[in-house]
């Protein structure tokens, strides 16, 4: 992988990763237009779309950094002091256990819940997700139009009137779980999670904010580990290009969450419902015509 490939790269992972429109899509088409699928194998792409990740991610903490210590500080402090018989901050006296913990406490419970479905079912399956399931466009197609279904349901039938402090187990559990059909590629973790929110009857933009925040030990553990292989898959010289692609992707992944925050808060996701059928048909349409190669 040269520099040039990596910025592409960078750009398509950054502009995708957070936009409901399935990056491991894009990226698939990318190493394709770019002519790194013919130069690495399937589990090599894998590799360099999970650690090209963690620049997004570095975009995720940089943008969230209030609310990540807030959550981090909450969750060590509220347990110490409920281990001392004490009423955290912020907490309601008496009853249960979580109801004595305070908000920002919760939602670290929350993100752990949520994290948990994609972590079993990501382990259990590492070898088809690495293998050439996940690069085969019939498969891409067919997801980025039942995502899309799924998502316009949800927007049809979602209340959304619940915001970030109205989060509950049944919230992290029904966004983790729809986190889950983002190992599928042409899923779209974004679009999978901001759906489940939906149906959970989120507000879009805390449907947005909570997948963001449920993004973190998702794509933390799976880029760490990729990036512990990566170092073992790739050809030799592949370091600086990587380097290059996260950091392109981080800059252009903090613009995106910013972009969508602030749009959802006014428009529906009518716009990337239209765009993923659209794309999924034109796929559907290469691939009948013989076009393109499924693989």
């Amino acid at each position: 992988m040269n520099i040039l490939q990596a910025i592409v790269l960078g750009i398509v992972q950054g502009l995708t990763e957070f936009i409901p429109v399935s990056s491991t899509a894009h990226l698939i088409f990318a190493t394709r237009l770019t002519g790194l699928s013919q130069a690495l194998a399937a589990e090599q792409q894998t590799a360099v779309i999970a650690v090209i990740q963690l620049g997004t991610l570095a975009a995720v903490f940089v943008y969230f950094a209030r609310d990540i210590w807030a959550i981090c500080y909450a969750f060590v402090r509220d347990h110490l002091l409920l281990l001392r018989g004490r009423t955290p901050p912020g907490a309601a006296e008496g009853g249960g256990l979580w109801s004595r913990l305070s908000p920002e406490a919760k939602l670290g419970w929350l993100i752990f819940l949520g994290s948990l479905p994609i972590g079993v079912v990501g382990l259990i399956f590492k070898e088809e997700i690495e293998g050439t399931f996940t690069k085969n466009l019939w498969v891409i197609a067919t997801m980025m139009v039942v995502v899309a279904v799924l998502l316009l349901v949800a927007e049809k039938v979602g209340k959304r009137r619940r915001g970030m402090e109205e989060l509950g187990p049944l919230d992290a559990l029904a966004v983790g779980f729809a986190q889950v059909l983002s190992l599928v590629p042409g899923a779209s973790r974004s679009g999978s999670t901001i759906m489940g929110g939906l149906f959970a009857g989120e507000t879009r933009e805390t449907a947005a904010r909570f997948s963001f925040l449920l993004s973190i030990p998702a794509i933390t553990a799976s880029g760490l580990l990729e990036l512990r292989e990566a170092l073992h898959l790739l050809p030799e010289g592949s370091a600086v290009p990587l380097v290059v692609a996260s950091i392109v992707s981080g800059l252009v992944g903090y613009a995106s969450i910013w972009f969508l925050l602030r749009f959802l808060r006014e428009h529906s996701t009518g716009v990337f419902i239209a765009y993923r059928l659209v794309v999924g048909a034109l796929i559907f349409v290469l691939l009948v015509a013989g076009a393109v190669n499924p693989l």
